[in-house]
């Protein structure tokens, strides 16, 4: 596993490590220290070797990569910011953006489930307590167990505080009921973090209890038919009488929300890094095709409209790491703005990522529309980046309110 942590600069003084990491390029490496070129190297190379050669399989046969997950989570992708005291990897926000983006160079799909299961690790560690961590952390990290996040309901998605899911305390347990919709790793996930109502109407009612696959009164509606992401599975949580130990719960009652959004601050990052490793492949993919496919006896990345279009590409791309990354180092050093921070990378980023992918598929004309080649599944498995983790029509509520403090 990687030793490796972010060095963040105590002083006034920028010097000349910190003023690195504010500079990038369409090279994804541009601007990051040497240690994080490692990880991005490392990332990428298994992205490329184990992950890109079965993207197509995955998506067409519905296949849950369990075993290729648990390579990933050998090189330390399973806790990348957990603590490493309870199996985690320790390493940063900013890291594990750079990591999410290459890996998504090999399968978006994967590497937004490998992001959900991380910020599930992550939840346990930073709100659990020391038993809880020694229970699930260590088996998060190695991918033994898997982790799904558990908000979205049938009648609360963008309204999460009125969550309906109910936990009446009894004895020593709480017995839940309810329907969480639309999770990622549905039924094939052993470790559930629900939010749940054990308290008081809206956000201070609601508390988080950890659910472990196989209690009693857990079950899952059918696998939902996506026109992505169809290398997780996506099912309805159900909880009848489900009867879940008090130890369960993460932090105190009425944590619950407080631990969903901080969650959530990360998940933004996480998926907008997503986003932006698809643009990056698509980029590439698109360049390649313009300097080989000829009309009208030229090269299209001759005819001038190719060349502005590309130059629009890039200069998005950049500007989308750029506020990824920001983002990530605000959430890395706790800045005052970074809720706002995290949703502008989530909104602009996977907005302009869209396009990008988008606009290299138009590049590839009919050949693009073809599932022989990947762009076509780069666009089908990003487009639900704009809704999940917060739509982007919420991202533009919480930024407007920032700056008009209202």
């Amino acid at each position: 596993m990687f030793q490796m942590r972010v060095l963040l600069s105590q002083n006034s003084k920028l010097c000349s490590s910190t003023i690195r990491r504010f500079i990038s390029s369409v090279d994804p490496i541009s601007g990051l220290t040497d240690e994080q070129q490692q990880i991005f190297k490392t990332a990428i190379d298994f992205a490329r070797n184990e992950m890109a050669p079965r993207m197509k399989e995955w998506d067409e046969n519905e296949i849950f990569p369990v075993e290729t997950m648990r390579q990933a989570a050998e090189l330390g992708f399973g806790a990348i910011y957990a603590r490493e005291e309870f199996g985690g990897t320790g390493l940063s926000r900013l890291d594990a953006s750079i990591i999410f983006e290459a890996l998504s160079q090999g399968c978006v799909s994967t590497t937004a489930y490998i992001s959900i299961h991380n910020m599930c690790a992550w939840m346990i560690d930073c709100f659990g307590n020391d038993s809880q961590r020694e229970k699930w952390v260590s088996r998060l990290a190695s991918m033994e167990l898997f982790a799904s996040y558990c908000l979205t309901e049938p009648g609360s998605g963008s309204d999460a505080a009125s969550l309906s899911t109910n936990a009446r305390f009894d004895g020593d347990s709480y017995v839940l009921n309810g329907t969480k919709a639309f999770i990622s790793g549905g039924g094939e996930s052993d470790v559930y973090l629900v939010m749940c109502r054990t308290g008081e109407l809206g956000p201070k009612g609601i508390s988080c209890v950890v659910v472990e696959k196989g209690t009693p009164g857990l079950s899952f509606g059918k696998k939902e038919k996506k026109i992505g992401w169809n290398s997780q599975p996506t099912r309805q949580v159900i909880f009848e009488d489900c009867r879940v130990p008090a130890a369960n719960r993460l932090g105190n009652e009425a944590d619950g929300f407080l631990i969903a959004m901080k969650g959530l601050n990360g998940g933004r990052i996480n998926i907008a890094s997503c986003s932006l490793g698809a643009a990056q492949a698509s980029l590439d993919l698109a360049v390649d095709y313009l300097k080989v496919r000829k009309q009208f006896g030229k090269p299209l990345s001759s005819f001038q409209h190719n060349q502005f279009e590309v130059a629009r590409m890039a200069t998005d791309l950049v500007a989308s790491r750029l506020l990824i990354r920001n983002a990530a180092l605000a959430l890395d050093t706790n800045h005052p703005d970074l809720v706002t921070l995290c949703s502008m990378a989530k909104f602009s980023a996977t907005e302009k990522c869209f396009e990008i992918v988008n606009k290299a598929l138009q590049m590839h004309g009919g050949y693009g529309y073809l599932k022989d080649y990947a762009v076509q599944q780069y666009l089908r498995d990003i487009r639900v980046h704009q809704i999940l983790e917060g739509t982007n029509e919420v991202m533009q509520l919480i930024i407007s309110r920032d700056v008009l403090k209202i």
